[in-house]
């Protein structure tokens, strides 16, 4: 996986693919913007604290991903908020957006080319959950890519898959010409569970799927049985085995660098960390790193 001569997608390369087909690790963050009903003093804190954790992120040569109304949240905008938040100077090469089919068309147009026009590393374009928040205005993310890559067509494109789906018919939709995409992320795994990404893994080699991608891992502060079940609504959660990590003492990022070093046996070092919090994000990671 990886060779950015068989990449489907022609775009050019950009910094961001060029670290996710480079040798070695590449451990991104993934942020999630200010709420977009905070007022008074909590939303000139939230934009403060952005400031400071992505000047520092990006200090330390790290990518960081910006969520689109995460879990059916409504968030402000990424774009609007790094662009206002960090100036028209930032360097924003080292930054790859969402953007979810739950926006008109015309949005998701103009996203785009906004995206491009501020030198974004890319967009990564997913479909956005059917059961909470606004309805799709494509069916799929494909769709949207396919209308996106000729308005754009030096912008990476990014593709979502989900290793505990068929891995089979994942890794074939990665090498569809019409789906258009220059990378993948995966939906978040553990150590826990490993069987899905070994499957997927498999398929990828059987197959020789050319695109490179960053394998999700979530940040787990605790084994909140509440907050666990809530978070089991949206993604796959070891409830039982995370409960037994913490109770035994384990701390949040010694349960994140097992989940690293699982994927790291594996071959996979591209990786990204969410649920963190934008202004311990920096210290966070380097923490867990530390720990693999």
């Amino acid at each position: 996986m990886g060779s950015a001569a068989l990449r489907r997608d022609e775009a050019p390369v950009s910094p961001f693919l060029q670290a996710l087909e480079a040798p070695g690790p590449l451990r991104a963050a993934e942020l999630r913007p200010p709420p977009a009903d905070l007022e008074g003093e909590a939303s000139v804190d939230a934009w403060i604290d952005l400031n400071r954790g992505v000047r520092r992120l990006l200090a330390d040569d790290r990518f960081v991903l910006f969520t689109d109304d995460a879990v059916g949240d409504r968030e402000e905008e990424s774009l609007r908020v790094l662009t206002t938040s960090l100036g028209p100077q930032a360097d924003l090469s080292r930054v790859v957006p969402f953007l979810t089919c739950k926006h008109s068309l015309e949005y998701c147009h103009l996203f785009a080319r906004r995206v491009r026009a501020h030198g974004l590393g890319g967009l990564s374009v997913t479909g956005g959950d059917r059961s909470v928040g606004p309805p799709r205005c494509l069916p799929r993310s494909a769709d949207l890519r396919a209308r996106l890559r000729p308005r754009v067509p030096d912008l990476p494109l990014g593709a979502w898959v989900n290793p505990f789906r068929d891995a089979a018919q994942q890794v074939e939709l990665l090498l569809r010409p019409d789906h258009h995409a220059s990378y993948f992320l995966t939906q978040v795994v553990s150590h826990h569970d490993m069987a899905p990404v070994d499957r997927f893994l498999d398929e990828a080699r059987r197959l020789d799927l050319p695109l490179s991608g960053l394998f999700g891992v979530f940040f787990y502060r605790s084994a909140n049985p509440r907050t666990l079940r809530r978070l089991g609504e949206f993604l796959p959660v070891p409830a039982q085995g995370l409960t037994r990590e913490f109770e035994a003492g384990a701390t949040p990022e010694e349960v994140c660098a097992r989940t690293l070093r699982a994927l790291r046996e594996r071959g996979v070092e591209k990786v990204y960390v969410s649920n963190l919090r934008v202004g311990e994000a920096a210290t966070r990671i380097q923490r867990i790193e530390a720990l693999v």
